[in-house]
């Protein structure tokens, strides 16, 4: 990561080796998996690679070659799996395997070995619809089994069970998403509220905000402790004000009844956060915002057709970590808006790495960091496929979308946990 390079380690080296050798010695051939613009379905491929991993077998994954493409051994379940899903590949002998090795030892590239199918949670709320959801869809199109679990799973100490967790689009802060202003009188506004008063109630807790911060501890912990975070759209911002308002009350009366802290904005520990520090809260229960994090604003005055964020190159063999996360068929990526669509540029912690940019402004939309022994990853916007997404919106069909480059970034978070752990030490 940027500022913080790591040599090439020995064992790739020794892998890369070994494997070269073995194509002298009568090695057989294997399956490759490009993704660049030759895939026919870059989606179904990440299913493809998470199979291959979930039967015991290791797959290769090469940063940087053809836009990040698998190697699986060969076989013939693997190919009769590639046709069902759509997924090209091309069948490749020893010979090409090693002049491929040869490549990727002399060019900006590098063999990251994929071990263990990571074992997955959502984060979701009892009432959540199969489309409100982007991991959700794509994990379901890719075919990657996944486990949903709520507060009460949480506050019970699972997420230990789990490799990755994605978080749904939550409101950590306890302010219902902050959808007071116009959808207060609406009926599933108001069923949403109860459900959650019921929640907190059931579990202790006399108020959500109090509930929700619970549950923002548990899930920093877990991080803490080695697990890998993924977050879209309201979740990346609304955890890390929740950890930052620990021990004071941010949330207005219009949601809790109460008031909040004196001088709560100024008491905000931003040391507890994963990524942000130095922002200020947007207090009008009115208002559609939880604090001046969120680049919304900017981006809806760009408009569609010139909303647009750009990938950074990283160096394969320097920052695996972060070049496992940009993997794409396209350095630039269409903009799509969330209730948190970007991240303000000037309130990142130094030590986040930022993976993706609207060129020009203060504005990001991706990015990664460590935290404790884990790590974390934010990504802005709802719905790579769906620009403008609302509250009763049908469902994006994915089968309309499978080269899609934003559901790309989220399927390169979900393999990342299956890399070497050699490999994520940056």
């Amino acid at each position: 990561m940027k500022g913080r390079h790591c040599r090439r380690s020995a064992f790739t080296a020794c892998l890369i080796l070994a494997l070269l050798g073995a194509m002298g010695a009568g090695a057989q051939g294997g399956i490759l998996v490009p993704m660049d613009l030759a895939q026919t379905n870059h989606l179904k491929a990440y299913g493809l690679a998470w199979q291959v991993l979930s039967r015991g077998t290791d797959v290769k994954w090469l940063l940087n070659y053809r836009g990040g493409s698998f190697l699986l051994p060969e076989s013939s379940w693997i190919g009769f799996e590639a046709q069902a899903r759509n997924v090209y590949i091309e069948r490749v002998s020893a010979e090409k395997i090693a002049a491929i090795f040869t490549e990727i030892e002399e060019g900006n590239m590098e063999l990251i070995l994929l071990e263990k199918a990571p074992e997955i949670a959502i984060y979701a709320p009892p009432n959540k619809q199969p489309w409100d959801d982007a991991v959700m869809m794509a994990l379901d199109y890719a075919g990657i089994p996944y486990v949903t679990l709520y507060d009460r799973e949480v506050l019970a100490g699972r997420l230990g069970e789990f490799d990755w967790l994605h978080l749904h689009h939550e409101d950590f802060t306890g302010q219902y998403g902050k959808f007071y202003g116009s959808y207060r009188n609406a009926e599933w506004y108001i069923r949403e509220q109860i459900l959650f008063e019921e929640i907190a109630s059931s579990l202790g807790f006399k108020k959500v905000s109090d509930e929700k911060k619970a549950v923002a501890e548990m899930i920093m912990e877990y991080v803490r402790a080695g697990g890998f975070l993924f977050a879209m759209c309201s979740a990346c911002d609304a955890i890390d004000i929740a950890l930052a308002a620990h021990g004071i009350d941010i949330v207005p009366r219009e949601f809790d009844h109460d008031g909040t802290t004196p001088g709560c904005g100024e008491k905000l520990d931003y040391e507890r956060c994963f990524a942000f520090e130095g922002f200020s809260l947007v207090m009008d229960p009115y208002a559609y915002e939880f604090s001046d994090i969120d680049m919304t604003e900017a981006a809806a005055r760009r408009g569609e057709g010139a909303d647009w964020f750009t990938l950074f190159e990283f160096s394969a063999r320097h920052d695996p970590v972060p070049t496992m996360l940009v993997q794409n068929h396209v350095s630039v990526i269409k903009g799509f808006m969330g209730q948190t669509t970007s991240f303000r540029k000037s309130l990142v912690k130094k030590k986040v790495v930022l993976l993706g940019e609207v060129k020009g402004r203060d504005e990001v939309r991706y990015l990664h960091g460590n935290f404790g022994k884990g790590t974390f990853t934010f990504l802005g916007g709802h719905d790579p496929e769906d620009y403008q997404h609302f509250v009763g919106d049908p469902p994006t069909d994915l089968s309309l979308h499978p080269r899609s480059p934003g559901y790309r970034l989220i399927l390169n978070n979900v393999l990342f946990p299956a890399a070497r752990k050699k490999e994520q030490k940056t």
